[in-house]
Parts: C-alpha cells; sequence; structure tokens
C-alpha cells in the first residue's frame, strides 16, 4: 500500500468498525486424487475487498491448507480464512483473529497483514497506525502456538523494532541457507522518497539481529508516479537466484510492481548483491481492464507458481484511491523464460481457463501470436502472447472459438487459411471463421485436434514455426501436426 495514504488521513476520521465475521469452516473444494490440485482457479476477482493479499504456501505443517490475509477496506481488524484449495478461499468463511484497539498505540488503521508459519508457530506481521497520529504506522507481529491460525488465543501484538523511529510497513519473512530474514518498507531519515525496501537478519520471529541494509530506493520514472514509492515485497527463490517483487508509485492505475535479483550464492546483506530490473514487470494493462496491479505474494498449486496480487476493474477513482474499496485479490500462474527469470505477462481479465497449445510434434514450443498472426516458437518472453481461452463458437452448436487473453476482443480466425487473432465482427462470416469443432487429438487423444467448420478434411496445423490449414489425412506425421497439447 503506498504512503499516499497520508490524504487518507487528512481527508478524514476513522471508518466506523463492523461485526466479526462468524469462525471459518475449512475449505469446501478437496484436492483432486492422487495428489494432483486440479486447475487453477479461473475466478477474477478471487475475493472481492481484500487487497495486499497474502497466500500461504500449502505443507505438512499446514495440513496442505491454504490461508489467505489480507486489508479490508475498514482497515480495523487481522481476518483469516482458510482452504484445501486455492479456489475454496473464495467462498471459506472469515474469521477475525485480532481487532485493533478503541485507543491508543495500534488504534488507526490495520494494513497489509501476512500470515508465516515458523516452527510450531503463527505470525502475522502487520502495520498499523496510533489512535492520536494516525499516521505514526509501525509494523507489529501476532503470535499463535494453534496449529490452525483461525483459531483464537492470539499473543498481544510485539513492536518490530527496525532502526528509526519512522513510518514502517509491509513487512516479510523467508529463510534462505539456514537463516532468517525480515524484509520490509521503511522511511529513512535523510532520505527524500516516501518508503525504501531493507533487509536484516533475525535473530527470533519478532526480532532482528542485524541492522537495516537498503537494497532499493525508487528513482525510476515509473517509480516515482504521484509519490516516491517502494514497498509491499515478496520473496522467490528460483533457479539459482532470490527474487524480489515489490510495487511503485502512487496506489492507482499508476502501481505497479518492479524485481530485485540477487544469486541464491550472494551476501543478502550486501546492497551491491541486488539488482534493480529498469522495467516493471507487471504494470496496468487497458486491454485486460486490470488496473494498478501490485502488493503480491506468492504461493504453490502442484508443481506450479502463482502470482496472488490485488487489482481495481476500472481506472477511473472519485477522491483518494485508499478510499475505494475495490483492490481485489486475483491469481494467476507465474510462468518462467528458458533463463531462469520469472515472466509475469499481464493482469488477466475475466473469463474460463487460460491456456497454452503446443504442436504434437514440437512439444518444447508454443503457439503464439506476433503482431496479430499466429505462428510456433520457443521461449516466448512477451508470455502473454501465448494465453489463449477456449470459449463457446461463435458459430454452430458444439463448436468453439479461440481467444485471446491478452486481446480479449480477438478471436483466432481462419477464414482464409492464414491463422490470424481478429477483432470480433457480428458477421456470419467472421462467425464461421472462428469456430472449431474441437476434438481429440489426431496423433494423441490426450492433446486436442481443432476441425474447420466449414470443411470436416481440414484442420489447424503446424507447419514449421508456422500455424495453417491443412488436411492431415492419415500419416502419422501430419495428424501429429494437427495435433495440439494443452499446457
Amino acid at each position: 500500500m503506498g504512503i499516499d495514504r497520508r490524504t487518507l488521513f487528512k481527508a478524514g476520521g476513522v471508518v466506523a468498525a463492523v461485526s466479526a465475521l462468524p469462525a471459518a469452516a475449512p475449505g469446501a473444494v478437496a484436492a483432486a486424487p492422487g495428489g494432483s490440485p486440479g486447475p487453477l482457479t479461473t475466478r477474477n476477482p478471487l475475493v472481492e475487498q481484500r487487497a495486499d493479499p497474502f497466500i500461504t504456501r500449502p505443507a505438512d505443517d499446514t495440513d496442505g491448507m491454504y490461508y489467505l490475509t489480507g486489508s479490508v477496506p475498514e482497515y480495523d481488524r487481522v481476518v483469516v480464512r482458510g482452504a484445501s484449495t486455492i479456489d475454496g478461499l473464495a467462498t471459506a468463511r472469515e474469521r477475525t483473529i485480532w481487532r485493533r484497539p478503541a485507543s491508543g498505540p495500534m488504534a488507526g488503521y490495520i494494513w497489509a497483514p501476512e500470515l508465516h508459519r515458523i516452527g510450531d508457530r503463527w505470525y502475522v506481521y502487520f502495520a498499523a497506525g496510533d489512535g492520536d497520529d494516525p499516521f505514526r504506522i509501525r509494523t507489529y507481529v501476532l503470535e499463535s502456538p494453534n496449529a490452525d491460525p483461525r483459531a483464537s488465543g492470539w499473543l498481544p501484538p510485539k513492536r518490530m523494532v527496525t532502526g528509526w523511529e519512522s513510518f514502517t510497513l509491509d513487512a516479510t519473512t523467508f529463510s534462505h541457507r539456514g537463516k532468517r530474514y525480515f524484509l520490509w518498507a521503511q522511511s529513512e531519515p535523510g532520505i527524500a522518497t516516501n518508503s525504501n525496501l531493507y533487509i536484516a537478519e533475525m535473530a527470533s520471529p519478532t526480532s532482528l539481529a542485524t541492522a537495516p541494509v537498503r537494497i532499493a530506493v525508487p528513482t525510476l520514472s515509473w517509480e516515482i508516479q504521484g509519490f516516491r514509492v517502494n514497498e509491499g515485497p515478496a520473496v522467490l527463490i528460483r533457479n539459482g537466484r532470490v527474487f524480489v517483487t515489490f510495487s511503485a508509485s502512487a496506489t492507482d492505475a499508476r502501481y505497479c510492481m518492479g524485481l530485485l535479483t540477487a544469486d541464491e550464492n550472494a551476501n543478502l546483506l550486501d546492497a551491491r548483491s541486488w539488482t534493480k530490473s529498469p522495467n516493471p514487470v507487471f504494470v496496468t494493462n487497458a486491454e485486460t481492464s486490470q488496473f494498478g496491479p501490485g502488493h503480491n505474494s506468492f504461493t504453490r498449486h502442484g508443481d506450479d507458481d502463482v502470482l496472488v496480487f490485488h487489482a481495481r476493474d476500472y481506472r477511473d477513482i472519485t477522491g483518494d484511491p485508499l478510499f475505494d474499496p475495490n483492490r481485489h485479490t486475483r491469481v494467476q500462474k507465474l510462468y518462467w523464460n528458458e533463463d531462469g527469470t520469472p515472466s509475469f505477462g499481464v493482469p488477466v481479465g475475466k473469463g474460463g481457463t487460460v491456456v497454452r497449445l503446443s504442436p504434437y510434434d514440437a512439444r518444447h514450443l508454443v503457439v503464439r501470436h506476433a503482431e496479430f498472426r499466429l505462428r510456433v516458437e520457443g521461449n516466448v518472453r512477451e508470455v502473454a502472447d501465448s494465453w489463449f481461452r477456449f470459449t463457446p463458437g461463435h458459430l454452430g452448436a458444439g463448436t468453439v472459438s479461440v481467444r485471446s487473453v491478452n486481446f480479449p476482443d480477438r478471436h483466432v480466425t481462419a477464414g482464409d487459411g492464414v491463422l490470424r487473432v481478429e477483432p470480433y465482427a457480428d458477421t456470419d462470416e467472421y462467425g464461421r471463421a472462428t469456430s472449431f469443432v474441437k476434438v481429440p487429438g489426431l496423433a494423441d487423444r490426450s492433446g486436442v485436434s481443432l476441425r474447420l467448420l466449414d470443411d470436416p478434411a481440414e484442420y489447424v496445423s503446424h507447419d514449421n514455426g508456422r500455424l495453417v490449414v491443412a488436411r492431415p489425412g492419415g500419416g502419422r506425421a501430419e495428424r501429429a501436426c494437427a495435433t495440439f497439447l494443452i499446457r
């Protein structure tokens, strides 16, 4: 959340508290047999009006459960819900585990809680202002000895001392190479920014062992829109590197995500170990109607990494952005480039399951559009160009259309034998060109083949990096070219 909250406090008093929600019940959706988690949820949003979302990663010490917490629009409490699947979080009942006092320390606004299992205890790190000075934001930690974080019995919050008496928020923690680290945003005296990112080694889950090390300061154009902000860090350790995403700029449509990277063998407490990517990695996308994506976390779905974040469905906001309650929790699969770096794509809009298609005869490649023509390539760094959705066909019962995800007004057309993604048109010609019969793969029934509507002998086929319309016949190689695996 951005330090532009200052205008929030200037604008008005404390929002009225709401009644506590009833105790949560376990998620209603069970994991698929054999340990497979089934498809990642296609709900968008996953949970409405939960900003700064944090979803735990299922593990043995959490009984395989997912737990979600985040900022509520009233900024007055810490909530937790749990389910056995990510999708189950959408309908899981929510429990208030702590509510701010009526006055004094922590009686101001409550922001950005994160829930972590450390050893045999749960900890929630959150930011809170004081009743007499709501902008005096500091970081606190709740602790529970219970196995279920939704249960009662949380100990009173403790203050996390981070080096300066200044604005402090958005703390996270992670373990690496036998050491536990604390990572957070703070306004450092003497630096003309709203918040920077800092890291320290922890002595315990409630205290630091080392002095803060500044690893990021907002200086680039996309980090200083409205406010000079680096905040909301989230950690992902993969492929020999430690990645830290963070959010930048004001909390309206200019809000976006950046990326820091360090080698996994580096001294993480040395600021020189960290490199900031020159451009943001996740930004507003008007085509998908997702605005101000940011303050993310990461979870897992089977073998896949999942990006958890908030965004709005509209750009224009009346008044201060923090009075607008509609920063909703969203999730989508995180992809990886061949060089081991994360590929975020675009914030996905509403619709069904997002898929990638790989030709059966070139399984290491994927179908993508480039300049709105379809082709087959490897190492597609513009990952959203390879995202599609199957939707009901525009013409013909039992047919499907293939819709672009990052240009949702466009569908795959094959009207003239050349495969493109073209804007929707309310004509029979467009309907025929975009409607296919989806059948089990001609070379492998676990895949799919797309037959043209007007000619049952013609199929979408792969031909040396191009997508064409062909008549595969009975040959094995031809049938493989007309078969696609869903990724």
